[in-house]
């Protein structure tokens, strides 16, 4: 093709006339592998597929900002399940801060009760996972939360917030696209979900009380695929109709990215206020997202049902790449009505060197909802697997850029489909 000529190629891909020959490392690493990935790349919209990996380089201005690469990124919505229980462990953190102003030190150690929310619901204040005293904490909910992707943790810190305050924290921090309107697989009836609970904490110097709330805060959500599927259960009752997910939680997967690196690196600039978490706070959060379930003490998990891959979905193509002792892996999965999400902030620990890479994917063959049939181990943990070999390896091959970090973490030693894993 001749200079003229491809320079009217491009000029038509830009009206949206042609495609330019120009693909992006993600997208070369899914054309590249058909066998791998030609049957979702072939129906990428069914799918819902979307990847987004980023890399760190220091600007000539002397600051680090991501270079990203994606596939289909933000095409359309998509449900992010457990992966948005990230924004509920940042945003209760903060809340321990605001509490312990002018007055008694509010710590993730402070024990708390929760008080009944409806007639019949009981008060919350023991939690036998805890090993040191059977207390609830929000330090200690926010690892099962990370650790094995606990619900009723989830429950609890959105009571600790609120509704109106967890999604004013996430657009202060630049993350414009969150909507966090319920909770997840909760058992009790609750009429209306932006009612949050009395919460106090027994501090040893009083009692420090939030009072219960109720958020008049409205979020919908916006954008192309809010209807999803061809029908839904309804008890024992098919509906042949669309669920429609625009008033359920939702974030967009650039927001759900930058959340994870406003955590993880916040010497990284990426143009948004951020989150107000103090080193300690990073440090631990860090921590609980990044260690595997059998190798926590408190609280302790039997490493049979919980290997190291339960919520890290893509560690198995990681360790095709190296041994584990390669890896750090900070993230959060999710996993419910047929949408699978992994959020990763992945560290080769042999090089120094990070890759944030987060994906979705939608597999529904049946197109019902709520009938718990999705090809979750099937085609979506595979394809997890898959992405991660396909994209770190090439990212492996690739020159290294040296970039220095500001601040350092702790190196330390993951999943419920159903609905909020």
């Amino acid at each position: 093709m001749s200079g003229r000529r491809s320079i009217y190629v491009c000029v038509l891909a830009l009206l949206g006339v042609l495609g330019c020959e120009r693909a992006s490392r993600v997208e070369r690493a899914l054309r590249d592998r058909p066998e791998r990935f030609g049957k979702i790349t072939a129906a990428a919209a069914e799918y819902r597929v979307q990847v987004l990996a980023a890399t760190v380089e220091r600007g000539s201005d002397g600051r680090l900002r991501l270079v990203r690469d994606g596939y289909r990124v933000d095409a359309e919505y998509f449900y992010p399940a457990s992966a948005i229980k990230l924004c509920a462990a940042v945003a209760a953190v903060q809340t321990l801060h605001e509490v312990s102003q002018g007055g008694p030190a509010v710590t993730v150690s402070t024990p708390m009760r929760i008080a009944p929310l409806f007639p019949g619901d009981a008060a919350q204040e023991r939690d036998a996972s805890n090993l040191a005293g059977a207390t609830i904490t929000v330090g200690h909910e926010v690892r099962k939360l990370f650790l094995v992707s606990d619900n009723q943790a989830f429950n609890r810190l959105y009571d600790v917030v609120g509704h109106r305050e967890l999604n004013q924290k996430m657009h202060a921090a630049g993350l414009t696209s969150v909507v966090v309107n319920h909770r997840l697989s909760e058992s009790r009836v609750i009429p209306d979900q932006r009612m949050t609970a009395a919460v106090s904490f027994d501090t040893g110097a009083g009692v420090v009380t939030i009072p219960a709330r109720t958020s008049d805060l409205q979020l919908t959500n916006s954008g192309r695929g809010l209807e999803v599927g061809t029908g839904f259960m309804k008890g024992d009752v098919l509906e042949r109709r669309p669920m429609d997910f625009a008033g359920r939680n939702g974030i967009s997967l650039r927001d759900l990215q930058d959340a994870l690196v406003m955590v993880t690196r916040p010497d990284i600039d990426l143009g948004k206020p951020g989150f107000a978490l103090t080193p300690e706070d990073r440090a631990f959060l860090t921590s609980a997202m990044s260690e595997y379930p059998g190798a926590s003490a408190n609280p302790r998990y039997d490493a049979k049902e919980y290997p190291n891959d339960y919520g890290k979905m893509f560690l198995p193509g990681l360790l095709r790449l190296g041994p584990l002792e390669r890896w750090r892996v900070s993230n959060k999965v999710g996993q419910a009505y047929g949408f699978t999400i992994e959020n990763s902030y992945i560290e080769d620990l042999t090089t120094g060197r990070g890759l944030f890479l987060a994906a979705v994917i939608y597999t529904n063959e049946d197109g019902v909802l709520n009938d718990d049939k999705y090809e979750y181990t099937t085609v979506a943990e595979p394809f997890m697997a898959d992405l991660a070999e396909a994209v770190v390896g090439d990212w492996m091959k690739a020159e290294p850029r040296r970039h220095t970090r500001r601040g350092t973490f702790p190196t330390v030693s993951s999943r419920q489909a159903s609905h909020g894993r």
